[in-house]
Parts: structure tokens; C-alpha cells; sequence
């Protein structure tokens, strides 16, 4: 299997940072299949795009080349594995960066890491809420279903633009603090940014549907929705956030054979790397 071309440790005990890719989109319900593609594609593509041969040597075309950071690429995992492989991770105080798959494997994943950390401070990156309580486990539940797990009060949604009035009323009966496209264009995004931070609590994991950023930026993605975000405030955001530290991370929803020359498979990988080489470096 083609490793991230982030990994630069083939050592899991060594490692401070561990990609696992989960390729499933079984609990989708999009028309729009794929997403099970994504592990594959967005390490091929970061190969291809993000790293350079320079007289018989790798670089990378990032400033994570050279840091002290030691990431670790696990490979490809199944859904029933998640448990098992996420408690490895915690036990060892390694920080887990996910690859789906459809947005619904986040819920097993918080829902894992919370054993350790307990309750934490949920940024949910998307163009939908994912706030549904009427249904459960599936990909537009995925707040609902971590809800005893995550600490709502410092809990935040960014890019959200397009919810059912079902959420509606789940984000209003829990306050929770839901973040437009518009509040950015409006407020400015240091000043979002420094909203956000000051709500979240020590234990921030990050989910990141890409379909929060614009389909002008990600088109490859399973529920495209226009006026999202741009590439550069969402990984400005994730930079900040990032600084602070994580207890993990995960990228969901990138839908290979729906994009434009690999745009959305490239900015996933993208967001990969800012996210590494920003990570508690306040």
C-alpha cells in the first residue's frame, strides 16, 4: 500500500501522529458514491503533488519536512477494527489522523477516544449540521450520536449552510454554536478564529467533511453545496486550532470520482499537512 507521503516513520512506537485510513461508506445515503476511494486516492495524490525527487532524494513541498514530528502511516482499517485500533492509539498518547469513508465513521472514532480523554471539545467542520436525532448511525447523525461524549458548551460547526429543521431545533435546544460562511465574510476570520478558540476546551478533536469548503475549491465530494468556504480560511482555522493541540483529527467525505483533476484529493492532503506541522506549536 502507498503510504502518505507525510509518514516519515515506519515505527508505530516512535510515532507522535498515526494515519489510519477506514475506507467505508456504508452508512451513506448519498447518491453520490466513492468516498470508500478516498484513503487510496488522497495518498497517491499527496505522493504525486506534494512531494518532489531532487537528485535521487524525496522532498516534500511543505515546511513539515525537517521537524521533529514523527508521523506514522498505519494503513487501511474496517469499520469493526475502529474500537480496537483507536484504544492502541490513545493507550499509547499518539494522535490519530482519519480518512473515510463516509461522515458516520466519526462517531466511532470520538466515541473511542473519548474513553480515554473523556468528554472533549467536538469542531465539526460541514456544510450540514449532521444533527439529525430522529435517525441514528448514519452519516447525518453523527452529532446526535456522539452527543454524551463531547461537551457541547465548548463544542463548535463551521461551514454549515444548508440544515433541516430538525437540526435546526436540535442546535438551538443544545446552543450549540454553529459558524456560516457568511458570519466569516461579515466578522472576519481572525476574529472567528479568536471566537472559536476561546470556546474550545484542552481536549479539541477536529471533523472535516470536506464538503464545508466551496465545490469551486472541493468538488470531489459526495453532498456538494455552494457559498462554502474558501481553501485558505478553512485551513486558517484548522492552523489556529491546531496550535493549541488535538487529541485527533479526521478528513471525511472526499469522493475521488467525482472531482476535477484530483483538486479535492490534493487539498485533503493539503489540510493533512498544515494540520501536522502546526500542532502544538503555540
Amino acid at each position: 500500500m502507498e503510504k502518505i507521503c507525510w509518514a516519515n516513520t515506519d515505527n508505530f512506537e516512535e510515532s507522535e501522529f498515526v494515519i489510519i485510513g477506514i475506507p467505508d461508506e456504508s452508512q451513506s445515503h448519498t447518491l453520490r458514491k466513492g468516498t470508500e476511494e478516498a484513503p487510496f486516492k488522497i495518498r497517491q495524490i499527496s505522493n504525486l503533488h506534494d512531494s518532489y525527487k531532487r537528485d535521487e532524494k524525496i522532498s516534500l513541498g511543505h515546511p513539515f519536512q525537517g521537524s521533529e514530528k514523527k508521523v506514522h502511516d498505519f494503513g487501511n482499517i474496517t469499520r469493526p477494527q475502529i474500537k480496537n485500533i483507536y484504544d492502541k492509539i490513545s493507550a499509547s498518547s499518539k494522535i490519530p489522523i482519519s480518512i473515510g469513508g463516509d461522515h458516520s465513521i466519526t462517531q466511532q472514532i470520538v466515541n473511542a477516544i473519548a474513553k480515554r480523554h473523556g468528554k472533549i471539545s467536538l469542531v465539526y467542520f460541514d456544510a450540514h449540521p449532521d444533527f439529525v436525532s430522529s435517525i441514528t448511525n448514519y452519516y447525518g447523525s453523527v452529532v446526535n450520536d456522539v452527543l454524551s461524549n463531547i461537551e457541547i458548551s465548548s463544542s463548535v460547526e463551521i461551514g454549515i449552510r444548508t440544515p433541516e429543521q430538525e437540526e435546526l431545533d436540535n442546535i438551538r435546544k443544545y446552543n450549540l454554536q454553529v459558524i456560516t460562511p457568511f458570519d466569516i465574510r461579515e466578522q472576519g476570520i481572525k476574529q472567528i478564529a479568536n471566537s472559536i478558540l476561546s470556546r474550545l476546551g484542552d481536549k479539541v478533536y477536529i471533523s472535516f467533511d470536506m464538503d464545508c469548503v466551496d465545490p469551486a475549491y472541493a468538488p470531489g465530494v459526495s453532498v456538494p453545496v455552494p457559498m462554502g468556504l474558501n481553501s485558505t480560511d478553512a485551513v486558517y482555522l484548522l492552523k489556529e486550532i491546531a496550535k493549541n493541540g488535538i487529541v485527533g483529527m479526521d478528513v471525511m467525505e472526499v469522493c475521488p470520482r467525482f472531482d476535477v483533476k484530483d483538486r479535492t484529493s490534493h487539498l485533503a492532503s493539503r489540510i493533512i499537512s498544515e494540520v501536522l506541522y502546526s500542532s502544538g506549536e503555540k
